[in-house]
């Protein structure tokens, strides 16, 4: 096969194949078509693509000679129209939000697979992009924070006194969400957190952190693992409990996000006038409306003397590893596609038939058929 790596529109930084991946495809046979300075912005450099065993070319060429097309963003409309019928895209095109999107790219006849659309289950663990860049964002959400807030994370014991630890409130104990505990337990900060998920309880606290519970949670496990619509009377006592807890908080990290749905709000103007000038909430959620009032996607505002970060490209700012891990989930994939350098798009599959969202010029992911 001739897969071909497309270098990503700017402000993204990652790209979808690293040279490890790369060296690795075509030692099994493939050809790859890196297009010139696909790597740049992750800190991978044209050489060392070569030295795996890709061939450096124009973007016209990629898109023209490629069998499958990498590109981390969707490839913009103008270029789709050149592809030839048959193309396999590759990337992240989140299809229960763009519905008209996935319709368009199906008349096409282009066979698309968006990596968020990985169904969540054991086998798939390691082609899990979204449980990948969320690792990254959890991470980086306390690092944003610990920058803005203008106390320290640790307790100090100085001369001049002693210094209180932080206070961090994590909502939503996913991917993210425990990797902000993690990273903030390691900064020092005195770290709760809040999930309508019971069974996440264990998890919160093997890494220090207490686990806000509200009693009467609904929990789906065929959710694969997100949080699911509450009642209305959950929703009475979630917020009265996680008001008393974002109040005395420090930082406030929130990445609570229904598939397909607004992200619900969790923090209202009147709890940001309750809480301490200084503090910094760093929304996770951003991209779907964010969890607190007065988000703004990829923007940081200041209401009632707290700084609300709303952030939802945090990938991007540490490209190096997060294209090693992308990367590494696209490679796991492709291993189950491509048998002896011929591709096997096994729709008996359940990775295949829930990755895949359009074939033969129709929409065959099943949640949109739904």
């Amino acid at each position: 096969m001739i897969l071909g790596l497309l270098k990503e529109p700017s402000p993204e930084t990652r790209v979808s194949l690293h040279p490890e991946a790369v060296k690795a495809l075509t030692g099994t046979g493939n050809k790859i078509l890196v297009e010139k300075g696909a790597g740049d912005t992750a800190f991978l450099n044209d050489t060392l693509y070569q030295e795996a065993g890709a061939q450096i070319a124009e973007r016209k060429e990629v898109l023209q000679q490629a069998e499958m097309l990498f590109q981390i963003t969707p490839i913009s409309k103008q270029e789709r129209q050149t592809l030839t019928t048959g193309k396999l895209v590759f990337g992240i095109y989140q299809p229960l939000v763009e519905k008209d999107l996935m319709k368009e790219i199906a008349t096409q006849g282009v066979t698309l697979l968006s990596m968020d659309a990985i169904p969540r289950i054991t086998r798939a663990q390691s082609m899990d992009v979204l449980s990948s860049m969320s690792t990254v964002s959890g991470y980086k959400a306390v690092l944003l924070a610990a920058a803005q807030l203008p106390r320290f994370f640790p307790m100090l014991m100085t001369a001049a006194g002693t210094i209180a630890p932080a206070k961090v409130l994590v909502i939503g104990a996913g991917v993210a969400g425990l990797q902000a505990i993690a990273t903030a337990k390691r900064l020092g900060a005195v770290v709760e957190a809040f999930d309508t998920r019971p069974s996440v309880k264990e998890q919160v606290e093997s890494l220090g952190g207490k686990f806000v519970e509200v009693p009467g949670a609904v929990e789906d496990k065929a959710a694969g693992g997100y949080a699911v619509e509450q009642s209305e009377e959950y929703k009475q006592k979630q917020a009265e409990m996680m008001e008393k807890s974002i109040v005395k908080s420090d930082v406030v990290i929130t990445t609570a996000l229904i598939p397909g749905r607004k992200a619900p709000l969790l923090i209202t103007k009147d709890m940001l006038v309750q809480m301490k000038p200084g503090a910094v909430v760093v929304d996770l959620a951003a991209v779907n409306g964010g969890n607190c009032e007065g988000t703004i996607n990829e923007e940081t505002v200041t209401i009632e003397g707290v700084t609300i970060i709303g952030t939802s490209a945090l990938p991007s700012t540490m490209p190096e590893d997060a294209t090693r891990m992308y990367s590494k989930n696209v490679h796991n994939l492709l291993k189950i596609m491509l048998k002896e350098d011929q591709l096997n798009l096994n729709f008996e599959d359940p990775i295949i038939k829930g990755t895949c969202i359009t074939h033969n010029g129709e929409v065959v992911y099943e949640p949109l058929k739904q």
